[in-house]
């Protein structure tokens, strides 16, 4: 194991035995399904289980991982799915835990990855219920509280029910389109002792869902009006991990000659250095895809995040629009994040991944001979921001030269952050963001990326707002417990700097003051130590780090301990001010 949890509490005078309690069982059931870890804040309503994994299972496969915050338990799975494509378990105390975790679990929903959510209750028998604490801890429906934003739910009352409750979350949550899923647990339930003469059932059959493909005939009908287009558009959106899934993007891209959109939201999806890739990605519709959508013939949409704002409602782009996407079987009416409803020529209802590979089969070999290489072409170098201040722009600089042949996966990176920033070569170089813009997420996604990274030789880097940072500060903790290395460098303007630019806004419609724009905004007087924070969860932390100098100087070195297997902070002061921020800011004020 390279890196990641290399420091696992081990119980002592542990011997597995046979299943006694419910919770041995579902524990059990966890290590069966390929489930690596159990992230969670300790609570007593699912005090059960925790004693079957540690005095059960010994506390391996599943392994647990203590967060001191639910909200961080499942930032971290859901940066582990971005990167594999696999559910980590995450348990959470009753309803007090459920509500401390429902805003990273809604942040989970909307980036669509897979996610196991145990929760528990107190008796719902009345007569099992202890004096006051399992009254405040005890739900009729749980699950209410976070229904919205769940795939599927379950609260079962016996341990046969909780076993095929357990199997269905498990088996729910890896077909697509993926979505975290809950069981809770009624504590009464795991802390039953098993009745011998009763076995539970040890059912086969319960793998996820096949990928839906579309017809043939409709592959064959997709792929006619793909050939006869001479200038077709692929907006490539939501994809899976897998080179193998890139590269038929890739040949599909070169076989059309067609040009290609991603999107930063998103992980990466397509080589943004690729002849083919047309603009740097873009949150909202950049002039260079709005242009090749009036004179594209052919636009196939492979589960484009926000497909009707990007076509604008015009009905001449809509009706040479191909959508192929599963996303609408989540959609439930409680919040908006399914976008703007896009009308489209053809709808198809099958997965993006086994399409492109349906497509690549049914289509000619490619109509060039062949495309310039871009396996490993030399990393274009970022300009610095201009004047004297630091910017983003100078932290992009300063990390692609210092990383030379290390391949890193840049799991988060701030709102002012460029499209052209960095070099997206293979799937896991960029991960998007966080699904529903809940902020106080990224450290705990940067250290489940690091955690599905472990036995790999690709490094996780998060650069994180300062706002971000310190509303999840401590979720550096479990890093540092765990052995989990990784790479942090906090973007720090002092100041929730895009809210910022909406009351600039606001006082420039209504004319007034301006310069009264920082007031409930800046981060500042005090300053807050962002390298002390880190220090004191016990990963390294550097700076402030002020001009560029230092900055060329730090960043090497702290690439070369997170190599070496540590946790690292940086702290680099950017302007509040810059003209090139304040510009990306605004353009995202407009419609954010």
């Amino acid at each position: 194991m390279k890196a990641g949890a290399e420091r696992p509490e081990r119980p002592a005078g542990v011997e597995q035995g046979p299943p006694g309690w419910a919770s041995d069982v579902l524990a059990e059931l966890l290590r069966e399904s390929g489930i690596e870890y159990v992230a969670l804040n300790p609570g007593s309503s699912y005090r059960g289980l925790h004693d079957s994994l540690v005095n059960h299972l010994g506390n391996e496969r599943p392994q647990m991982l203590l967060c001191l915050h639910e909200e961080h338990a499942v930032a971290i799975a859901h940066g582990y799915a971005k990167v594999s494509d696999r559910p980590l378990a995450v348990a959470l105390h009753s309803n007090v835990g459920l509500m401390h975790a429902s805003m990273a679990i809604f942040n989970a929903f909307c980036d669509r990855v897979p996610m196991l959510l145990l929760g528990a209750s107190g008796p719902l028998d009345a007569a099992r219920r202890r004096p006051w604490i399992d009254w405040l801890h005890t739900a009729t429906d749980q699950a209410a509280l976070v229904r919205p934003f769940l795939k599927w739910d379950d609260q079962p009352l016996s341990p046969a029910a909780a076993y095929d409750a357990l199997r269905q979350a498990e088996m729910v949550t890896r077909s697509v389109p993926r979505a975290p899923t809950y069981v809770c647990f009624d504590a009464s339930v795991l802390e039953a002792e098993l009745d011998p003469s009763q076995p539970l059932p040890r059912l086969a059959g319960w793998d996820p869902a096949v990928a839906p493909e579309p017809p043939q005939r409709t592959v064959a009908e997709v792929a006619a009006r793909l050939l006869r287009a001479e200038r077709p558009v692929l907006l490539i959106g939501r994809t899976d991990r897998s080179e193998r899934g890139w590269e038929e993007r890739m040949q599909l891209a070169e076989t059309l000659e067609a040009q290609v959109f991603t999107h930063p939201k998103l992980p990466a999806a397509f080589p943004n250095r690729h002849p083919l890739h047309a603009a740097p990605p873009s949150t909202f519709t950049s002039p260079q895809l709005r242009e090749a959508l009036e004179e594209a013939d052919a636009v196939l949409a492979l589960d484009w995040l926000d497909l009707g704002g990007t076509l604008g409602g015009s009905e001449e782009v809509a009706a040479k629009t191909i959508s192929v996407t599963l996303d609408h079987q989540l959609h439930n009416g409680w919040g908006k994040e399914s976008f703007a409803p896009a009308a489209v020529g053809l709808r198809l209802a099958a997965d993006v991944d086994a399409t492109v590979g349906a497509l690549v089969r049914e289509l000619p070999p490619a109509r060039r001979s062949g495309w310039p290489s871009i396996a490993k072409p030399p990393r274009a170098a970022v300009e610095g921001s201009a004047g004297g201040e630091l910017g983003v722009a100078d932290i992009a600089a300063a990390l692609e030269g210092a990383v030379g042949e290390t391949e890193i996966c840049l799991v988060r990176v701030p709102n002012s952050w460029a499209g052209d920033h960095w070099a997206a070569d293979h799937p896991l170089d960029m991960l998007g963001a966080d699904g529903g813009e809940g902020i106080g997420s990224g450290l705990g996604m940067a250290i489940g990326a690091a955690l599905a990274l472990r036995e790999s030789d690709r490094l996780a880097v998060a650069v994180l707002g300062d706002g971000d940072y310190v509303m999840g500060a401590n979720a550096l903790w479990t890093a540092a417990h765990y052995g989990i290395r990784l790479l942090v460098i906090v973007a720090n303007n002092r100041s929730f700097f895009n809210d910022e630019i909406h009351q600039q806004r606001v006082a420039e419609i209504r004319s007034r003051p301006t310069e009264n724009r920082w007031i409930g905004q800046r981060i500042a007087d005090p300053d807050v130590d962002l390298a002390a924070l880190a220090r004191a969860q016990g990963v390294a932390g550097h700076g402030p780090i002020a001009s560029r100098e230092a900055l060329a100087r730090t960043v090497p070195d702290a690439l070369a301990e997170a190599r070496a297997g540590a946790a690292v902070v940086v702290d680099v002061r950017v302007g509040a001010s810059l003209e090139a921020e304040t510009s990306r800011a605004a353009s995202h004020s407009e419609r954010g």
